[in-house]
C-alpha cells in the first residue's frame, strides 16, 4: 500500500481493516487537495481561482437515510423514531466490510483532525474520502491539527466517505442506495451514495449532541456566540443559514 504525505503515527488504517489501497494520501494541503481534485476531474477552478466541486444529485442532507446503530450502549441512551432511525449492528458490520472491501483499488485522501476547540469537550477525528475535494472540505470545517501533533494522534472517531459506494437496500438494510450510519459502539461513521460533503459535518455534530450530554453531563446547543466589552455573552439561535456565523464574526 502506498503512502505519502504527514502520515500520523499513532493508529494507522491496518486498525480499520483497511490493508490494501491503490495510494494513501495523509493530510494534504489545501492546495495539493485542490490540484488533486482538478486532476481527478471532481470540478473545476471559478474566475476567482477557487474550486467549484458538484455534489451530483444529492444538494442536500437526506435526513430519511441517516441511521443510528441500536445495540447494548445505545438502546436505552437514544430517542428512536423519524430523527434517530434505528439499524441493525450486523447489518452494519457486514456493510462496513463490504465499503473496506470497496477501498482496495481506490486512492485514498486521509485527514487527521478534531471537533471541539476546548480541551474537555475535544473529540480527535480521522476523515479518509475517495474524493479529494471532501477532504478539502474536512480541513475547512474541523479544527486543524498542528504538524507535531500528528504523531501521537488517536482517532477517537472515524468517517468514511465513498460517494460510489452505494448500498443495496434489500441485502443491507438501509431505505435507498445512500446512507449516513453513526455506530456509537465502533466509534464509525459510514458515508456512502451521496456526494454532498455535508453529512460529514453533521455527523460529527450528531455525534458530538450523544457524547456531550451522555458522557460529559454537557448541555450541546446549535448556535454561535459573541463577546460584548463587558464580558457578556451573546447567544445566537436559528436554522442553517439565517445568520449565526455572521453575526458571531462581528467583533462590535
Amino acid at each position: 500500500m502506498k503512502e505519502s504525505g504527514n502520515k500520523s503515527g499513532k493508529v494507522g488504517l491496518e486498525s480499520l481493516g483497511i490493508k490494501e489501497a491503490k495510494e494513501v494520501l495523509w493530510n494534504l494541503t489545501p492546495a495539493e487537495l485542490v490540484e488533486e481534485a482538478l486532476k481527478n476531474g471532481e470540478g473545476t477552478l471559478t474566475d476567482t481561482g477557487a474550486l467549484m466541486c458538484d455534489t451530483g444529485k444529492f444538494t442536500g442532507r437526506s435526513p430519511k437515510d441517516r441511521f443510528v446503530v441500536k445495540d447494548a450502549k445505545t438502546e436505552n441512551t437514544v430517542w428512536w423514531g423519524d430523527i434517530n432511525i434505528a439499524f441493525d449492528p450486523e447489518k452494519f458490520d457486514r456493510l462496513y466490510d463490504k465499503m473496506v472491501d470497496f477501498l482496495k483499488d481506490r486512492r485514498l485522501y486521509v485527514r487527521d483532525a478534531y471537533a471541539g476547540a476546548h480541551p474537555d469537550y475535544r473529540l480527535d477525528l480521522r476523515i479518509i474520502n475517495t474524493q479529494a475535494w471532501h477532504n478539502l472540505f474536512c480541513n475547512n470545517m474541523f479544527l486543524r491539527l498542528e504538524k507535531e501533533e500528528l504523531k501521537d494522534h488517536n482517532p477517537a472517531f472515524t468517517i468514511i466517505c465513498a460517494p460510489e459506494f452505494e448500498a443495496d437496500p434489500e441485502v443491507d438494510g438501509t431505505r435507498q442506495a445512500n446512507f449516513a450510519i453513526i455506530n456509537f459502539t465502533r466509534n464509525i461513521i459510514l458515508i456512502g451514495g451521496t456526494g454532498y460533503a455535508g453529512e460529514m459535518k453533521k455527523g460529527i455534530f450528531g455525534v458530538l449532541n450523544y457524547i456531550l450530554p451522555e458522557e460529559r453531563n454537557t448541555l450541546s446547543m446549535h448556535c454561535s456566540a459573541n463577546v460584548g466589552k463587558d464580558g457578556d455573552t451573546a447567544i445566537f439561535f436559528g436554522l442553517s443559514g439565517t445568520g449565526k456565523t455572521t453575526l458571531s464574526a462581528d467583533p462590535n
